[in-house]
């Protein structure tokens, strides 16, 4: 019976961390440029049991051969889907989407020691902030004060005179002065990744690449950055979450009966560790 308690509690333990990625999906359902995670499970260590020997045989008590008895099981991965999500127009200046699969701009991010770090996001909520350095010059940057990459690895940066800020589909930045002239301000990053399945999410729809060198992976092989005729960016839009309700409803009720049957299972392995014990009293 003990056995049985165990194994029911070590698989709800499991089922209640591929609920935490469920709700985590619904709650960002309305989050720009998020990408939902789908939880899979997979059986921890299955027992073989062999028949008994005969010398230990009772009569009606024959084990068959090879009864396979599992100790629960476990939260194999969580797979980003990494699907696109569908455009919606906000006809603002600042607001940019990416149209095409597996393309994402490039941002810097800071860690708790000021490293700079190379990050991704398909997030194009943008705004311009003043330098601290130059008061001349407007930072794009994202709504965490992300500095936006140009096509060189640098901050995108824009005069303070400019007065209107326009993108082209391939990515091409050219600003409007007061005087209506216009200025190129070079082009924001944008690069593809072949294999999305490596991401990670780092919160507020970034996504970083774990140490490809530990793995044995070229980092060209993964990330490469996207010729200008293949980039396809559309201003005054947003690309919305990619979570599918129905689907996350779906999966959110599945996994509460398996969590169910999971704690009934406890229950009923409790009232039977009762009965014997009143029996053997």
């Amino acid at each position: 019976m003990e056995r049985a308690t165990i194994t029911a509690a070590v698989t709800m333990s499991q089922i209640q961390k591929g609920l935490d990625v469920i709700a985590n999906n619904i709650s960002n359902i309305s989050t720009t440029g998020f990408k939902g995670s789908n939880p899979s499970f997979s059986s921890l260590l299955v027992q073989s049991m062999d028949r008994q020997p005969d010398k230990d045989q009772n009569l009606g008590r024959l084990s068959p051969l090879g009864i396979r008895e599992g100790t629960g099981s476990r939260l194999a991965q969580t797979q980003l889907d990494t699907s696109e999500g569908s455009i919606e127009a906000t006809d603002r200046m600042l607001d940019l989407a990416l149209e095409e699969p597996n393309q994402y701009f490039t941002i810097t991010t800071f860690d708790d020691n000021g490293n700079a770090h190379q990050a991704l996001t398909r997030n194009g909520t943008f705004y311009l902030q003043e330098d601290a350095n130059n008061k001349n010059l407007l930072n794009l940057v994202t709504a965490n004060g992300s500095f936006v990459q140009n096509s060189n690895g640098e901050h995108i940066q824009v005069p303070a005179n400019i007065k209107n800020v326009n993108f082209e589909t391939n990515g091409q930045i050219v600003g409007e002065t007061d005087q209506g002239q216009q200025v190129n301000l070079g082009r924001i990053n944008v690069v593809t990744i072949t294999h999305p399945q490596l991401l990670q999410s780092s919160g507020d729809s970034t996504y970083t690449l774990p140490n490809l060198n530990a793995l044995g992976i070229n980092r060209n092989d993964v990330i490469q950055q996207t010729p200008a005729n293949a980039v396809s960016v559309k201003q005054g839009a947003l690309e919305g979450s990619n979570v599918d309700l129905a689907d996350q409803m779906t999966q959110l009720t599945n996994l509460q009966r398996s969590y169910q049957f999971n704690a009934r299972a406890i229950t009923i392995s409790d009232e039977m560790s009762g009965l014997i014990n009143s029996i053997r009293s």
